[in-house]
């Protein structure tokens, strides 16, 4: 058969190269998942409180209220709704990982959970929270993921945030012999324009040149809690230009719920997780920023699993008493997971924890979300892996070669919390150093020897 055509060699060349120069502008701007370890939280504390050991003592009061309140696997799968063949596996890895590493994410709040207060207190503060930070990267006592939220640069504050970002970089990196923590970042609130982004872009280039660090090594997160975060004065979607205002030094961008909703002339009686208006802003996020490498993390449950009664010195509390406490501290615990599932079933793998008693919720509703999920997922990759990236079809469901690393994050993500373990993985077809080695196109190459 004689194969004709029209279009000259040249003019195909042109078209392609044309296109080749866009498809690189778009792989520039859309990496995809960036594969490396992302917390399932982070909880949030006033920066007058912290010390070197918060996150430790943060994780033995959440494990005293998880032994109190639900002492065994049973009344802890009642209590948030957890399926019975799933509580034993779930209770005792959420045991090890509150014993282990019960906060994975810490942020040392300068802001809504600190207040105003003068500028000499807010500059001592700011010298015992960076003090501290130094002394826990010697002693080895914080947790994987440390950060610092900044007030919001609007305004009157801004002088007054950048001037508590630098007295707190500078002791830090004074007191620990020139060094950030490991997975340092600054997270900026309320933010209404572009400029709030490359105002702080300036503010670390300044920092870094300073202090002798390397340069792009302070980078940021945003706080999505206003509306103009979303839409600009002119009615343009403000997410993507806040991105390329970061200059590559954007991490993260973490929903604000209670805030956004107040900007949204919503009343406190409705402000909460689910509000439809929460999972629009949810959606803008998504779609602004999937693909780009940005970790994505959801709000903060505002009820606490606090009991309302407590017993007095030398005394004891009623049965009644007793009990009320549990229902109160279980409704809590219930209704903490339930807004868990909501963010992981909307791709958020992270969210705002408040309080110490959330962290045995936080762990058991993210370990049932993989649990749930590890049969169907390792059908798929096991499939996609051994066909070496042709099209799939496993069920209903059709895979092609973008959704490879997806499914291996799902693994990745699972283990790094504790969820699954590295053997459980195995089981979806790859290898233990294609496991660890953390990347689809990696795994690909090996099994075709281009690698």
């Amino acid at each position: 058969m004689t194969t004709t055509t029209s279009l000259p060699a040249k003019v195909l060349h042109d078209l392609t190269t044309a296109l080749s120069a866009t498809q690189a502008r778009l792989a520039e701007r859309y990496p995809g998942e960036p594969g490396t370890r992302q917390p399932v939280h982070t909880v949030y504390g006033g920066a007058h409180l912290f010390r070197h050991d918060t996150a430790k003592k943060l994780g033995e009061l959440g494990l005293r209220v998880l032994k109190q309140y639900a002492p065994d696997a049973g009344s802890f799968a009642n209590a948030i709704g957890l399926e019975a063949r799933y509580a034993d596996t779930i209770y005792e890895r959420v045991l090890e990982k509150m014993q282990r590493e019960a906060v994975e994410d810490f942020r040392i709040d300068f802001e809504d959970g600190y207040g105003n207060r003068s500028d000499a207190e807010e500059d001592g503060h700011a010298v015992q929270a960076g003090e501290e930070v130094a002394r826990g990267m010697k002693e080895g006592g914080l947790p994987p993921f440390i950060g610092i939220r900044i007030k919001t640069l609007s305004g009157e504050l801004c002088a007054r945030a950048l001037r508590t970002l630098d007295v707190f970089v500078t002791t830090v990196v004074r007191d620990s012999g020139g060094h950030l923590p490991d997975n340092f970042v600054v997270t900026l609130p309320k933010i209404t324009s572009p400029e709030h982004v490359t105002t702080l872009v300036s503010t670390f280039e300044a920092l870094e040149s300073s202090l002798a660090l390397l340069q792009g090594s302070l980078k940021m997160e945003f706080m999505i809690e206003t509306t103009q975060s979303i839409l600009d004065v002119d009615g343009s979607i403000m997410l993507p230009r806040m991105l390329t205002a970061a200059q590559g030094r954007c991490v993260a961008a973490h929903f604000g719920v209670y805030d956004f909703t107040a900007s949204n002339d919503i009343t406190a009686q409705y402000q909460r997780m689910g509000h439809p208006s929460c999972d629009f802003a949810r959606h803008m996020m998504k779609m602004a920023y999937a693909g780009t490498g940005l970790w994505l993390s959801d709000g903060a449950t505002n009820i606490m699993p606090v009991a309302p009664h407590r017993a007095e010195a030398g005394g004891t509390l009623t049965a009644g008493q007793t009990s009320e406490n549990r229902r109160a501290v279980h409704a809590a615990w219930k209704l903490h997971a339930d807004d868990i599932f909501h963010s992981l079933e909307s791709g958020y793998y992270q969210g705002w924890d408040l309080h110490p008693g959330q962290l045995p919720t936080r762990y058991a509703a993210t370990y049932a979300f993989f649990l749930r999920g590890l049969a169907s997922a390792s059908e798929r990759l096991s499939n996609f892996v051994s066909k070496a990236a042709q099209a799939t079809l496993v069920g209903d469901i059709f895979d092609d070669a973008a959704t490879g690393q997806g499914l291996l994050n799902f693994f990745l993500r699972g283990i790094n919390c504790g969820a699954l373990k590295e053997e459980e993985a195995l089981r979806a077809g790859v290898t233990l150093d294609e496991l660890r080695g953390r990347s689809f196109v990696k795994i690909l190459k090996n099994r075709r020897g281009l690698a």
